[in-house]
Formats: C-alpha cells, structure tokens, sequence
C-alpha cells in the first residue's frame, strides 16, 4: 500500500490556500462595492440638488444634457456595482455587466457629442469632421456592444461551480492532478 498522507496534506495546503485568496478577495470586493456605492448616492444627491436648482432658475433646457449625463454616470456605476456584487457572490466574471457599462459609456458620450453638435459646426470643418468620425465610431461599438449582448444571453447557462457537470473527473473520467 502507498502512504497517502503527504498527498492530502498538500491538498490541505493548497487548499488553505486557495481559501485565504477567497478571503482576501471577499475583502476586496466588499471595499469595491462600499466605494461605489457611496460614489452613486454622492452623485445622486448632486444630480437632484442640480436638477431642483435647473427647475428653480428656469434653466432646465440648458442643463438637460449636463444632467443626463451625469445620471447615466450613476447608472453606470450602479451596473459596476451590480458587477462586483454578482463576483462577490459567484466568484466568477460574469462579461454581461461590463458589456452594458459599455454600452452606457457609449450611449452616454452619443448623447452629448450629439447635444453639442452646433458647437462643433461653429468651430469649423475640422472640428465638425472629427465629431462626425467619433459618431460613427460610438455606433459601430454600440451594434457590437448589442450584438455581443444578444449572442451573450442565447447561449446556454454554465454549470454552477461545484456541480458533477463542471467537474473534470466526471465529464472526462480521468482524474485531474
């Protein structure tokens, strides 16, 4: 008979291991969504003392794109957030969330690159030029951000971790070292 002992001892290592990085991880996560989170209220609270003061000094239709910019920061935080807290739970990168930060993040720019579009005619063809160049590359990346979104939530759903499907042993019969 062999002596197992220094096998499951070295397994007891790593697995000590591996439970410290989950730790530390867990940490790090916890830290990541606490800064967010309080990044969000921060911001939310601005944008509804900016908003009040918009209404109240009837400059709504001049601040409107200041504003929905601002909120579509918030929200792309907040999809961040959701990142961090579907890690901390799963322990896996889930690419949908960064996919629709994205997909924020180009909208948002859409958005005012487009609200400031007599700026960039008054500027000159140059400005105007690059303006037009940046547009047409915020909507490529908006069908690809799309399009990867759609192929993304067709596929099936992975096994969870610690099932006899996402185990090696079972799938393969040959037992990994």
């Amino acid at each position: 008979m062999t002596d197992n002992r220094p096998r499951l001892e070295m397994q007891a290592w790593r697995e000590s291991i591996v439970q410290a990085f989950m730790r530390v991880e867990d940490t790090v996560y916890a830290g990541l969504g606490t800064l967010l989170a309080a990044i969000a209220l921060v911001l939310l609270v601005a944008v509804a003392v900016a908003l009040v003061r918009a209404i109240l000094g009837d400059a709504l239709p001049d601040r409107a794109v200041e504003l929905l910019d601002r909120i579509l920061l918030i929200l792309m935080i907040v999809e961040l957030l959701y990142t961090v807290q579907v890690s901390f739970r799963e322990h896996a990168l889930v690419p949908e969330p960064f996919l629709i930060v994205g997909l924020i993040a180009a909208v948002r720019r859409l958005l005012v690159l487009t609200a400031e579009f007599a700026r960039f005619l008054e500027k000159g063809n140059g400005a105007f030029q690059g303006a037009m160049l940046e547009l047409g590359l915020l909507t490529v990346m908006i069908v690809a951000l799309v399009g990867s979104l759609v192929i993304l939530r067709r596929r099936p759903a992975p096994p969870p971790v610690g099932s006899t499907l996402s185990n090696p042993d079972v799938l393969t019969g040959i037992k990994q070292v």
